[in-house]
Order: C-alpha cells, then sequence, then structure tokens
C-alpha cells in the first residue's frame, strides 16, 4: 500500500518570507497550499488568548521601542527560565493590539524583516477566522494546529481568579467561534499533558498531540513531581508510548528524535520512534523543518554561512522516509512541493 503523504503545516504562518503569526505570514501559507497553520498562544492582562510563541516578546514586536511601555521591562522565571523582557501578561488586548510584528531572527532572514512594523499583533480568534475564510477562498479544507504554551506558568499569574486556566479560556474561544465540534480540521497541541487532557474532558472535538523535545521534563509534571517526573526523552520510549494510548491521538516531536545525530551532528539513518508510535495507533507529527544551515543537522549544512540552504532535500527526505504523519514548515512552498511531491 503506498504511503501516505504527511501534512505540511504552515509553523506560525510562512514565517521564512513573513514575519511570524503576522497577517501577511498565514495568508501566504494559505496562498502556497499548506493543509493547516500553526497559531502558538498565550494570555494577556485581560484573559484574551494572543498569538504570539512567547509570552517574552521584544524580539517579535516593536515593543521595546515604544515608550509608553519602558516602565513594563521586568525579570520574571518561566518554566524554570529566567527571562528579561515585556510580557503579554502585563498588557491588556488593547494594549497589545497597538504592538506590531517583527521578525524573529533579522540576521538569517532580512527579506522577512523587511516587513517589521507593518503589521499588528493578532488574537487567535482574527487567526480563527481568517482560516475559514481562506477554506472557503481557495476550496479546500484548511486546518488549524492550535499550540498552548505555557498553561501551568499562567496558572500561577494574576487574572480574574488569580490565574488563568487557559484550558477555560480555550474552550471559551473555540466554541464561539465555532470551531469545538469537530465540523472544522483542528488539532490542539501541548507541552504539557495536563492542558490537553483537561480539554479532552471538555468535550472540544479535536485530534490531540502530546509535544515532546528532544531533552529536559514537561513543566506540569516537573512542577508536580519534580525529578521523578518523566523526561520527554522517556516518553518517546516504548514504556512511555504506551501510557500514551487512548489519552491523546499522537506525539510530535523535535525532528533530532527522528534523526538522532551523533556529537558530531550526524545520523545514520531514523529511529525507531516513528515505528513504535505508529504500532500504538498514534500519528507522529515532527517539526520544524527548515532549509537554512543553521537549522539543519551537521552532515548537511553546506558553505555560504548559517542563512544560506543547505542540503535541505536531503535531511527532509530522510524526514518523509520515517514515515511521519505530519510535517512543520517555515517555507511552505518547499514544504508542499517536497512533500507531496
Amino acid at each position: 500500500m503506498p504511503r501516505r503523504k504527511p501534512l505540511v503545516i504552515g509553523h506560525r504562518g510562512a514565517p521564512g518570507y513573513r514575519p511570524e503569526h503576522s497577517r501577511s505570514s498565514y495568508a501566504l501559507a494559505f496562498a502556497m497550499g499548506v493543509d493547516a497553520v500553526e497559531p502558538d498562544i498565550v494570555v494577556s492582562r485581560d484573559g484574551v488568548l494572543v498569538v504570539r510563541h512567547e509570552n517574552e516578546i521584544s524580539g517579535t514586536t516593536d515593543v521595546a521601542d515604544r515608550p509608553e511601555f519602558a516602565d513594563r521591562r521586568t525579570t520574571k522565571t518561566v518554566d524554570g527560565e529566567q527571562l528579561t523582557g515585556w510580557f503579554t501578561e502585563d498588557f491588556t488586548w488593547d494594549e497589545l493590539a497597538t504592538l506590531r510584528c517583527r521578525e524573529r531572527i533579522p540576521q538569517l532572514r532580512p527579506s522577512s524583516a523587511s516587513f517589521d512594523d507593518e503589521q499588528l499583533v493578532l488574537r487567535l480568534r482574527d487567526v480563527l477566522d481568517a482560516v475559514r475564510e481562506a477554506s472557503l477562498e481557495y476550496g479546500r479544507e484548511i486546518g488549524v494546529v492550535l499550540e498552548i504554551k505555557h498553561a501551568t506558568y499562567f496558572a500561577t499569574c494574576l487574572g480574574a481568579a488569580g490565574g488563568w486556566d487557559i484550558a477555560d479560556l480555550v474552550e471559551a474561544e473555540l466554541r464561539e467561534a465555532g470551531w469545538a465540534d469537530g465540523e472544522l480540521p483542528l488539532t490542539i497541541e501541548a507541552f504539557e499533558s495536563t492542558v490537553l487532557f483537561a480539554l479532552r474532558e471538555r468535550g472540544i472535538r479535536a485530534a490531540y498531540v502530546y509535544l515532546l523535545e528532544a531533552s529536559g521534563r514537561p513543566f506540569d509534571l516537573f512542577a508536580a513531581h519534580g525529578k521523578a517526573a518523566l523526561t520527554y526523552r522517556q516518553t518517546a520510549a516504548p514504556a512511555g508510548l504506551d501510557a500514551l494510548v487512548g489519552r491523546v491521538d499522537g506525539i510530535s516531536v523535535d525532528k533530532r528524535t527522528i534523526l538522532a545525530p551523533d556529537k558530531l551532528g550526524r545520523t545514520s539513518g531514523p529511529s525507531a520512534v516513528v515505528a513504535d508510535a505508529h504500532d500504538r495507533g498514534l500519528r507522529v507529527f515532527t517539526w520544524t523543518c527548515r532549509p537554512e544551515n543553521r537549522f539543519l543537522i551537521g552532515q548537511f549544512r553546506t558553505r555560504g554561512g548559517p542563512a544560506a540552504f543547505g542540503d535541505w532535500e536531503a535531511e527532509w527526505g530522510m524526514i518523509r522516509d520515517a514515515g511521519v504523519d505530519g510535517v512543520f514548515v517555515d517555507h511552505p512552498d518547499l514544504g508542499v512541493s517536497f512533500f507531496r511531491g
């Protein structure tokens, strides 16, 4: 039987060409033929779900250049990491709505950075509505892969009731926007399983995917159990996958988990994680397929420096041949051409 081609998911839209999570980034992803797009969500001070990769936004907006917000700069510990900057939970949505998007890695993507400060920050509802409209415009179903960020952290932030329950906020938003009943293709993913389980229990009809880093532990389980919590690596092993059966629909792994490079950044072939997951009825997504040397494992890097495109086809070919069910891409045109070709 021919192997099914993986879903091509626009990672934050099309950030290889436009600032991530900007309106034009999503519009370009739709036009380039993606199967779905991936918005990350964080929370504002007044409980609005904001589309940003992280709640610290100095690297992806113009907030640091806004004198009226200079006094909001602060230092916080998020999921065990100390960060200094400006955080979404310290702003109302009305304030965040005045900020403009910027390229996160301008040294690698100067063309994308040429679109800095042209587009306003989006809410989750903005992206949900845009996907629905694009599906009608292009005559095909386009899905949403919704990534929930820092659920345990936001539960400790001051909000209407002393902290934000992201599961409550997401449920309310999806129901109001008409995305909770399964009529539109929705996947919900997170690095913390507790928020996935909570949304599943609330009856949101979606595919639930557990994000797994190549190393470390999920913060929700670490906060509850300390070093007794399973690591991501243990979760991706057969016994860990056994425990996920019936609780989630799949896993989404760092591509290094599949490629398993050695200390020199070389790989001899894909690991067993995809087959192990498939044997248990779990789907496997992977992130992130990028063509620049900076993001390729060592053996696929070529001359020209970090921003130059390396031998990305060879790396992506190994990922395709591993049999994954979905790939996150920054350059949707390359992803659609390669994985559907």
